[in-house]
């Protein structure tokens, strides 16, 4: 492995280690107890992975690594007994949500691209990790989830994702293709957060009237 790698793989961990908390957090908005706040950290940090892998028929990639999951289960309870002297938890759950973003949009399209999947394939399976396991928390936790509200949310990784996919294409190098994917798509959303950018959303129309079918 290559210092690269190893840096990528400690950028997994990260990933996992801030979605894990992000998830615990709003396990602590709901007031759960300490087996809610683990599987929530966990639907966190690892559904998005998961479901990219059983699209692409791999092996899930956190069932060799059991270590992610004591990560995410420890930072779990560790919330559990700190989440209140934390104020404005939604903020801090948004953040974090927006670094795990950032780096699984990246971290998934080359998972894919090394599973042989098509450029376009890869930015939805980027899309779909940094995306999937927010909408699972939020689903548990009985939120409307972050993908379906006016918010650059999944766009965000989508673009993060596709910039890593375009410059990896173009030959511009994987350091340079990596690095860049992630600073663009945790930097569309943090954009998005500090200056509440939206994409146009449907505006109800007054209904027609139908004459009476006879």
């Amino acid at each position: 492995m290559t210092a690269f790698d190893d840096l990528l793989l400690a950028l997994t961990w990260a990933a996992v280690a801030v979605l894990a908390v992000a998830g615990a957090l709003s396990a602590s908005r709901k007031q759960l107890d300490p087996v809610g706040f683990m599987l929530v950290a966990c639907l966190c940090a690892f559904g998005g992975g998961t479901v990219r892998d059983v699209i692409l028929n791999q092996p899930v990639f956190w069932l060799n690594v059991p270590g992610m999951v004591g990560l995410a289960a420890g930072l779990a309870l560790l919330v559990f007994f700190t989440a209140h002297l934390v104020e404005r938890r939604f903020v801090v759950l948004l953040w974090a949500d927006a670094v795990g973003l950032g780096l699984f949009a990246v971290l998934g399209a080359e998972v894919a691209q090394r599973a042989g999947a098509t450029p376009w394939v890869a930015v939805l399976m980027g899309t779909i990790t940094a995306t999937a396991g927010g909408m699972l928390r939020d689903i548990i936790c009985a939120e409307m989830p972050l993908i379906l509200r006016r918010e650059i949310y999944a766009t965000a990784a989508a673009l993060g994702a596709a910039v890593f996919v375009v410059l990896q294409g173009a030959g511009a190098g994987r350091t340079v293709a990596v690095s860049i994917g992630i600073l663009v798509g945790f930097g569309a959303r943090a954009a998005a957060i500090l200056t509440g950018w939206s994409l146009p959303t449907y505006r109800a129309r007054p209904g027609r009237d139908y004459p009476d079918q006879r």
